[in-house]
């Protein structure tokens, strides 16, 4: 029975990291402008993208990989100060307009320059070799995507608590207002914050495409979808609740996909029933649950608004 389950188990805790990456920049945001950037996904998508085009012009490895990672922190910066920043003061509704017309505005950019063709994802040496643990045959991307996310988020929580620009976006998520008043570069807060985000999105768009190696305009559509159910799921605006949320929804999403075979295995039935088909709507299903009984998340805090 555990080597039935142990490939889905694995496969579920490097997805699980995978959208932990991509929580992280949703959590961010909302946590220091109370917005959903739902082009997030789609700057996933592009870094994944980028990688192809970058791969195919024979640019070493070495160099295509920071190439990507600085290229969407550009792309990350460029979107804010364009779609978010003039819109500051605008209401909440006006912001996130803007934010999905930025995602089917990459969508559509995506979709020009490949002709809405099938992009096949450069094999990136070493992580996508295979490997076998436990007697199950997996690449070497699945071992290394848990390690290396605890080890990114270990490197931001240090950044948040112990530098000056960590201590500006506190200052930032708790009092916008104060913080201006304050000195405090509010713009450079955002900046960074988006940045920040981007990068781990790229980092996440190469752990994931290793792995599902095709890439359209539509591919960060699903992941964006739910890495931000894990960013609620784990409580929006909390780094370590954006990381536990993804890896619990990643596990239980892979184990969803299996449970036909690993049923049939258990002797429990003799047949497939199709319960693969309920991967995805376990995520949003689970989403609605977490509103309806816990609205803050696992380690969200609950807000009073003052009078």
């Amino acid at each position: 029975m555990f080597q039935t389950v142990l490939p889905y188990l694995l496969s579920g805790i490097s997805v699980g990291g995978q959208y932990a990456l991509i929580a992280i920049g949703y959590t961010m945001v909302y946590g220091i402008l109370r917005l959903i950037n739902f082009a997030h996904g789609d700057v996933f998508m592009v870094a994944g993208i980028l990688m192809v085009y970058i791969s195919a012009a024979g640019v070493p490895l070495y160099v295509s990989i920071p190439l990507v990672l600085v290229a969407t922190a550009v792309i990350g910066f460029t979107i804010e100060r364009v779609a978010y920043k003039p819109l500051r003061e605008a209401p909440r509704m006006s912001i996130m307009i803007s934010a999905i017309g930025v995602s089917y505005t990459l969508q559509n950019l995506v979709l020009y320059f490949t002709g809405g063709l099938n992009q096949q994802y450069p094999t990136i040496p070493f992580i996508s070799d295979t490997v076998t643990i436990f007697g199950a045959t997996t690449k070497r991307v699945t071992v290394l995507t848990p390690v290396l996310t605890i080890v990114l988020v270990a490197v931001l929580v240090l950044l948040i608590n112990h530098t000056k620009i960590g201590m500006a976006m506190r200052a930032v998520s708790k009092d916008f207002e104060t913080s201006q008043l304050m000195g405090i570069k509010i713009n450079a807060v955002i900046s960074t914050t988006f940045v920040i985000g981007s990068v781990l999105a790229g980092v996440g768009s190469m752990l994931y495409f290793t792995n599902y190696t095709t890439v359209i305009q539509t591919s960060g559509a699903m992941p964006g979808l739910k890495a931000f159910v894990a960013a609620v799921f784990g409580g929006i605006g909390s780094i370590p609740g954006a990381v536990v949320g993804a890896f619990i929804i990643g596990i239980c999403e892979s184990l969803i996909k299996g449970l036909d075979i690993i049923l049939i295995k258990a002797g429990i039935t003799k047949s497939m029933l199709g319960l693969t088909t309920f991967s995805d709507a376990f995520t949003f299903a689970l989403l609605i649950i977490i509103l309806v009984v816990k609205p803050t998340g696992l380690f969200g805090e609950k807000t009073t608004d003052k009078v």
